[in-house]
């Protein structure tokens, strides 16, 4: 069995594990769902409200992230004071269309998992 760190070196520009490292932490998905679900851009404070446990350091990272792999699009508006709104790409669209059956199993199952953990801490 190869251990991580050599694999690491191996493979160092996997795109499996160049995307899904991205996209899989702890922000970035539910962003993209936040912006999907409300069907229209979104303001930077109306974004930060619907993800009250996110700061705004780590929102502003991770929209800048997402922007960067072009998974959200950034429009800034001449208003005064600028207004600045996101919204999700057709590659964040097609990326959530793929990442479907994946919700839809985890719903599915959450009640399970959820009990095989307080089963396994004994509670």
């Amino acid at each position: 069995m190869i251990g991580n760190e050599l694999r690491d070196k191996m493979f160092p520009d996997c795109p499996v594990r160049n995307v899904l490292a991205r996209t899989g932490d702890k922000w970035s998905l539910l962003v993209m769902h936040e912006l999907a679900e409300s069907g229209a851009p979104m303001r930077f404070g109306i974004l930060h409200k619907s993800l009250p446990d996110i700061s705004q350091k780590v929102l502003t990272q991770t929209l800048r992230r997402l922007e960067e792999d072009g998974f959200v699009r950034r429009t800034v508006y001449a208003d005064v004071p600028p207004r600045v709104e996101y919204d999700l790409t057709p590659r964040a669209l097609s990326f959530l269309e793929a990442c479907r059956p994946m919700i839809e199993w985890v719903m599915a199952h959450f009640a399970e998992i959820m009990t095989s953990r307080q089963r396994y801490r004994g509670e």
